[in-house]
């Protein structure tokens, strides 16, 4: 059988194994790869060859750096602080919640952020007899938003930088997510504020999963919350986390972005932040092998020419010489719509390598059609199944399907505009 074919039947199997998750994300990206290798489809030296991509490694030590903020209580300190000074209006409060977890979440988990804020901001709903669903709903959105704004805030950034790493093109900088990532996070952050709250429903807080909670900020790196923190240890790993930034802004020529985050996780050990367990228990394991196993099968579609083959099909149907930006808006919108219903992760690992296919078969530059899937893939707002942050919420808020529909449609349709229109302003496509 043809390569190209027998690469299209792993990726079909693929993506159904990634929409309905009867096995594990990450078991289905290591078992294509495998598969492929199996197969004859891939060298045995190239099947497993993600794993040692510089991108895994960069995401492997800011996952420890972003442990060590939760393990320390540095993150939930400066929440609570923040939160607690923006006082018991309704608004006031929903800014305040919103722009720390928008930061938080640019540089650290998410799903942490959200799992060490909400239930202090339950309580504060409680005292001030504020409905907690006004303001958990936002604290979702905040954190799904915010992660957008860096290469490592969110896995889809880091799959899109990887597969145009893997395809041998020029890659994104470490900040280059901030040009869309920041107006998207200022136009959501208002919409939210003075229009998207009336969509809110009017609820009172309802059951916290206490067993979920506690999970994702164990995930996150977040330790007892009895335990004492150490004032010291906070400062350490905010001035790592600080250095790390700098030298990656700088772009020093000997000290790489994945130099420079193996170097702030091994300070953060060092340092007593983290012990080497905790830090190897900060690190998403799911989202490094579903990544480095998605790359392998990236390498096989452009090798075999299968991606070639799903590009001229697409490129057919929309008829001669297709226009870029129609083009781009399409994709936005069927990695939106895929991110409602499976993991972001998992959508713009499908993605990424058709839609480098797809930009190459038209003559247009595959930066900005990659941005456009990787922001898209965050953008998870319309269920309570997209995002963890989303499902998190879901009890306490007492929010039903239908609520999450109401508030994050017309967010994603607002993210879809402000993405045709923003994106080609600074990643053109000739």
């Amino acid at each position: 059988m043809d390569p190209a074919i027998i690469t299209l039947c792993v990726l079909a199997v693929a993506a159904f194994l990634f929409v309905t998750e009867l096995i594990p994300l990450a078991v289905t990206a290591m078992a294509a790869c495998t598969m492929l290798g199996i197969l004859g489809v891939l060298p045995a030296k190239q099947v497993y060859a993600g794993l040692s991509n510089s991108t895994v490694v960069l995401f492997g030590g800011m996952f420890v750096i972003g442990a060590a903020m939760f393990k320390t209580g540095l993150a939930e300190a400066i929440g609570i602080a923040v939160v607690k000074k923006a006082g018991t209006g309704e608004i006031r409060l929903m800014g305040a919640i919103m722009l720390v977890t928008i930061i938080l979440s640019s540089v650290s988990s998410n799903t942490g952020t959200v799992a060490c804020l909400m239930p202090v901001i339950v309580g504060i709903c409680q005292a001030a007899k504020i409905p907690a669903s006004k303001e958990l709903m936002p604290l979702a959105i905040a954190a799904n938003v915010g992660g957008t704004i860096t290469m490592i805030g969110t896995p889809p950034n880091v799959i899109v930088t990887g597969a145009l790493s893997a395809a041998g093109l020029p890659t994104f900088g470490f900040f280059e997510f901030a040009y869309i990532g920041i107006p998207l996070s200022a136009i959501i952050f208002f919409w939210t504020l003075f229009v998207g709250r009336h969509f809110l429903p009017d609820k009172s807080a309802g059951a916290m999963d206490e067993e979920a909670v506690k999970a994702a900020k164990e995930e996150a790196g977040a330790g007892d919350d009895n335990a004492p923190k150490s004032k010291t240890k906070m400062w350490i790993s905010g001035l790592i986390l600080i250095g790390v930034v700098l030298a990656m802004a700088l772009e020093l020529p000997t000290l790489p972005l994945q130099t420079a985050a193996v170097t702030g996780a091994i300070l953060c050990v060092i340092t007593g932040c983290l012990k080497e367990k905790e830090a190897y228990a900060g690190i998403d394991w799911v989202t490094i092998f579903l990544f480095a196993g998605m790359l392998s099968v990236a390498t096989a579609m452009e090798k075999t020419g299968a991606g070639k083959l799903i590009a001229d099909t697409v490129v057919n149907m929309m008829g001669d010489n297709p226009n870029p930006y129609v083009l781009t808006a399409v994709l936005f919108l069927i990695s939106n719509v895929l991110t409602q219903f499976m993991s972001n992760t998992a959508s713009a690992a499908l993605l990424a390598p058709i839609g480098i296919s797809i930009a190459q078969s038209i003559g247009c530059d595959p930066k900005p059609v990659l941005m456009a899937l990787g922001i898209a893939a965050s953008m998870a707002f319309a269920t309570p199944m997209a995002t963890p942050p989303n499902t998190l919420v879901l009890g306490p808020g007492g929010f039903s399907f239908n609520d999450y529909v109401k508030v994050g449609v017309p967010m994603c349709l607002i993210s879809w505009i402000a993405c045709v229109i923003i994106i080609p302003i600074f990643w053109p496509f000739h």
